[in-house]
């Protein structure tokens, strides 16, 4: 009896092990994104996304900006993240910007989640006004969220003051997922 018992504790606890580890490689943390970390160290982005390709912008296009993107792509060609290095003497990843609907945050918004998600699950800190978005930075989060204004009602389309969160429609998608580390 005890070998029965010890023997479904083992098949639970390895059930449970590979069905956290499902999650893994699309899981957003406040310090990790899939198996990025925020102190790995862009020399190991080969071998974190080892069945990935890894795409480094070797041309600086940007006169007086030392930034170059590096993008993640699936092997079918699917683009994954946009990543941004420091310029740190052993440079690691300064921003990460999600671009598929796999990846999840640990409260569960991702790029189909609503604004109306974002307020259930995070604190709102505040809201910035550009020219073509909004984006919302929650409190106490590295996390940051980008919705196109065409998602606003028409007369918040245009204008350039600031927007309040009761403004914003519940149903508002999520247009950027990004995660900042500096």
């Amino acid at each position: 009896m005890r070998n029965k018992t010890a023997l479904l504790l083992l098949a639970c606890t390895l059930a449970f092990v590979q069905s956290c580890e499902k999650d893994t490689p699309y899981r957003i943390t406040e310090d990790s994104v899939g198996p990025l970390l925020k102190s790995s160290p862009v020399s190991e982005l080969e071998t974190l996304f080892a069945n990935d390709s890894v795409v480094k912008d070797t041309a600086n296009l940007s006169i007086g900006n030392s930034s170059k993107k590096i993008e993640v792509f699936e092997k079918g060609g699917k683009h994954l993240l946009t990543l941004t290095p420091s310029t740190d003497s052993i440079p690691t990843i300064e921003n990460v910007r999600v671009l598929d609907k796999r990846y999840k945050t640990d409260k569960g918004i991702g790029l189909q989640s609503t604004f109306k998600d974002i307020q259930k699950q995070y604190a709102i800190k505040k809201i910035v006004t550009t020219i073509s978005s909004i984006v919302v930075f929650p409190k106490e989060s590295n996390l940051y969220f980008t919705i196109d204004k065409e998602e606003l009602p028409s007369n918040l389309r245009f204008s350039s003051s600031n927007i309040e969160a009761v403004q914003i429609p519940d149903e508002a998608k999520i247009k950027y997922l990004m995660l900042g580390w500096e």
